[in-house]
């Protein structure tokens, strides 16, 4: 174990942070795991961290975090004990990006809600809002009802000398999951937590959960990319065949027809559209209007 992580799990630790170690060092050799009882923003430390020359894996967990941020730039915080903020870190040599979001998102559902390899055998509790978002399913996916569960933000910066497509890049992938109910200011959709889902749910016991399914998720979309995920995504799409509304200049409506390869969000008005993680802002249609 190396220094990081040991004096990160120095002393008794309700985590049990030294088995989870093992079980992630053997997937990616090198790794260190922190959990800091208070911290701004982990994404925001494991960035500053690597500009400064720290590109090493690392798992770093907050109880508390003061000032999370989701994606474009809105606030993420939690309070200790009612939310799981995590972000993990670690060097990732890809040719293509697009999608990663989806891939991260689709690791925490299927360890959350595994499914049954039969579709007609059963339902998903949990659904994907494209790009980012965990949504708890108040019925059938086809129904359209959910609430915010949780949410995502992936970052990236040089991990290398060289640049260009291919060359590694140190990913930041930040995770908020909500344990307990949360204020529901500014989400139009509501909010739900894992505790609707199992009322014994603490961070340490998701952390042990999903932190090894989501490595092993980020390896095999260095290898192979989002395009073999794209059928178990569309099991969980809460936007596939909803109407929808969009910023992006020209696309200010149209219906949702699921992702393509690139997990580009498909969207029908006229023609059918792209629409790329972070150009625009999407959501259910009803719940803008709602707003």
């Amino acid at each position: 174990m190396n220094t990081r992580a040991a004096g990160a799990l120095a002393g008794p630790t309700p985590w049990g942070a030294e088995a989870l170690w093992l079980q992630l060092e053997a997937l990616l050799p090198g790794l260190s795991i922190e959990v800091l009882p208070r911290v701004a923003s982990t994404n925001t430390l494991l960035l500053e961290r690597a500009r400064a020359g720290d590109v090493q894996p690392c798992l770093l967990v907050a109880e508390e975090q003061t000032q999370g941020r989701g994606r474009m730039g809105r606030e993420w915080r939690s309070r200790a004990g009612a939310s799981l903020t995590f972000s993990l870190a670690l060097p990732l040599a890809v040719a293509d990006w697009s999608g990663l979001s989806l891939a991260v998102g689709l690791a925490l559902a299927d360890a959350l809600d595994p499914l049954p390899a039969d579709p007609a055998e059963g339902a998903p509790r949990i659904g994907l809002k494209w790009p980012n978002d965990l949504w708890l399913l108040d019925g059938p996916l086809a129904a359209g009802g959910g609430r915010k569960l949780g949410g995502i933000l992936i970052e990236t910066v040089g991990a290398g000398a060289s640049a260009g497509p291919g060359s590694p890049r140190l990913a930041v992938v930040g995770v908020g999951l909500n344990l307990l109910p949360q204020p529901e200011e500014g989400l139009s959709q509501g909010c739900a937590c894992l505790q609707e889902l199992d009322a014994q749910a603490s961070a340490p016991q998701v952390l042990a959960g999903v932190a090894a399914p989501l490595l092993r998720a980020l390896l095999r979309f260095q290898a192979a990319g989002f395009a073999p995920l794209a059928a178990a995504y569309a099991r969980r799409d809460v936007l596939r065949g909803r109407p929808v509304s969009t910023t992006q200049a020209g696309l200010p409506e149209g219906r949702a027809e699921g992702v393509d390869a690139q997990g580009a969000l498909l969207v029908r008005h006229g023609g059918l559209h792209r629409v790329v993680s972070g150009e625009v802002s999407v959501r259910p249609r009803a719940a803008v209007e709602a707003g």
